[in-house]
């Protein structure tokens, strides 16, 4: 993309930014799903723009990592900022952050072989406490097809706030992990005690990594 296009795009984003870009954040850190900030927003806009800020959000947030917990990689973040000179004449300046390595863990792997949900109920709970929010889960939504075994089977073990947020969510094509938050934690568990429920937690600050 040419410097005139991205400074185009910038001032588009900054633009929309402004009329609902605050508030779709500030709706997603309450909980809202896509659906409802959709149905909350008093300004037009595209379901595909909210989903895509909500996403980024996530990303932005920490909340959904597209890389294995403990081994995210730096990065550059590009920001327009608006300036004025001593006219009142407004004009946009490029900043360029780069967001360094964490520090590389190293993780203790082992298996969660227990079948009882109340067991899986219980270790999830003292591990997400344990660690203080840094714990997260491996999600394969991205890689199902929205016709598929697996995403017909949410429809009967989630309640509608989960599934709407599930499907809200733009997931790439690849397995991310997700912060093991309120939500995310009672959809693990309900997913669990389906039986079939195969992915990895990640407790960041125990560096634990466990299989199910």
């Amino acid at each position: 993309m040419s410097e005139n296009r991205y400074f185009q795009k910038a001032l588009s984003d900054f633009t929309y930014d402004a009329a609902s870009g605050g508030a779709i954040r500030h709706l997603t850190d309450t909980g809202y799903t896509v659906k409802q900030i959709m149905e909350t927003l008093t300004y037009p806009t595209p379901y595909e723009r909210v989903q895509k800020t909500v996403w980024k959000h996530l990303l932005d947030t920490g909340t959904i990592l597209l890389d294995i917990p403990g081994t995210e990689k730096q990065h550059e973040k590009i920001t327009y900022v608006r300036e004025y000179n001593k006219y009142g004449k407004a004009s946009f300046r490029k900043v360029v952050e780069k967001q360094e390595d964490k520090e590389i863990l190293f993780f203790t792997e082992y298996t969660f072989v227990e079948n009882d949900p109340q067991k899986f109920s219980d270790f999830l709970l003292e591990k997400c406490h344990k660690n203080q929010n840094e714990a997260y889960v491996s999600c394969k939504f991205g890689l199902w097809k929205k016709d598929s075994e697996p995403y017909k089977k949410l429809s009967d073990l989630l309640d509608k706030d989960q599934i709407d947020y599930i499907l809200g969510l733009p997931w790439e094509k690849k397995i991310c992990y997700h912060k093991l938050d309120k939500r995310m934690q009672h959809i693990v568990l309900k997913l669990f005690s389906e039986g079939n429920y195969h992915e990895c937690f990640f407790f960041l600050k125990t560096a634990e990594k466990v299989k199910l």
